[in-house]
């Protein structure tokens, strides 16, 4: 055989074997079908603007990914690096230093009454961090079931831990999946400070997210980024367990949620929805062969700035954008303290500044 027959019958069956692996080749995902709602356009409430552009960016050293932000009576200001270590920077955003390490993967920050540093490490479970930055396991399981990947929490005035498990499934690092799979892997789940043990709220949610207790306490949100909404947990009153929609059809991928204390809701949209991936939804195969193309062929988010603010009905009331290039892109937390928004990134090694007029 010459060797030109030789060369096409080689790229023959790379092709060939190429194909069979994109078709036949095992996946850890087992997707379902959904079919998204159609996208809004951005305009009207969520008309594009620039209005994050002055986002102030704070150097916290040599570290990736500050996912939250959490500040405390003093007004210092934490966030939590992917390689596990938790820094600290003086009010004026200044003198980074390591507060803790705990050896995981640190998300969702908040600080209780007594001022311990609550965490949710999607690796090694709930914790609480003291003031001298030592750390103290809460729980790694609830109702038997241990933790797959916590994410994020907040405190009720009661000091109950509200916090999610994105998903028992799969880490963090695969969170791709997590969204390929399209599958109710996640809970709501709450810490009771009296008896020390965790239950779940809510279960069956599509990559559990960002949570925030209301202002009076009545109930308690939960972002579920699979399917662009959020969704509201009654604590009191007539409705109390119940579940609802608190807002829906997002622009974009929700992440993590705050309230200011007061009357708003601020709301994290990572990155603005895919027109690809949401015509993937419906297709389960299409989404297992895109599982078994390399990272970095698979869907990932842009670099874009988007947060929107709530009222306690679920209604807009702000709409901050900003994009390329020097945006503070793919914003994973807001937290609000006196007058000024702080935001975490899965894109960024700073922390972001707004000043609020």
């Amino acid at each position: 055989m010459s060797l030109k027959k030789r060369l096409a019958l080689f790229i023959l069956l790379t092709i060939v074997i190429g194909l069979a692996y994109l078709l036949l080749a095992p996946v850890p995902i087992t997707p379902a079908a959904w079919t998204p709602p159609v996208a809004p356009t951005l305009t009207g409430q969520y008309a594009q603007n620039t209005r994050l552009s002055p986002v102030q960016k704070l150097s916290l050293g040599d570290g990736h990914k500050p996912e939250d932000v959490a500040l405390d009576a003093d007004g210092k200001i934490y966030a939590g690096f992917e390689d596990g270590r938790i820094m600290v920077l003086q009010p004026d955003g200044t003198q980074p230093r390591v507060f803790a390490n705990t050896q995981g993967r640190p998300l969702g920050l908040i600080f209780d009454a007594a001022g311990n540093l609550i965490v949710a490490d999607a690796i090694t479970g709930l914790l609480s961090v003291n003031k001298s930055g030592e750390i103290k396991v809460l729980a790694v399981e609830a109702d038997g079931e241990k933790f797959g990947c916590l994410n994020d929490l907040d405190a009720g005035a009661d000091g109950t831990i509200y916090f999610t498990e994105a998903s028992r499934k799969f880490p963090m690092s695969q969170f791709t999946n997590e969204l390929l799979e399209h599958q109710g892997n996640g809970r709501l789940l709450a810490f009771d400070p009296r008896t020390q043990k965790p239950r779940t709220l809510l279960r069956d949610l599509y990559f559990a997210n960002g949570v925030a207790v209301s202002p009076d306490q009545s109930f308690v949100l939960v972002v579920e980024t699979g399917k662009y909404q959020v969704r509201r947990v009654w604590l009191k009153g007539p409705q109390m367990g119940h579940d609802e929609v608190f807002i829906e059809n997002l622009p974009g991928f929700p992440d993590g949620i705050s309230s200011n204390g007061k009357d708003k809701f601020w709301l994290a949209l990572v990155t603005q929805r895919q027109a690809l991936f949401d015509r993937l939804l419906p297709h389960p195969f299409l989404r297992e062969v895109i599982a078994r193309l390399p990272k970095f062929l698979q869907p990932a988010p842009k670099r874009y700035s988007f947060v929107l603010g709530l009222d306690q009905q679920g209604k807009i009331v702000e709409n901050l954008q900003n994009g390329p290039p020097d945006c503070y892109s793919q914003i994973a937390n807001v937290v609000e303290h006196d007058g000024t928004l702080y935001f975490g990134s899965i894109g960024e090694d700073t922390i972001g500044r707004f000043q609020l007029k």
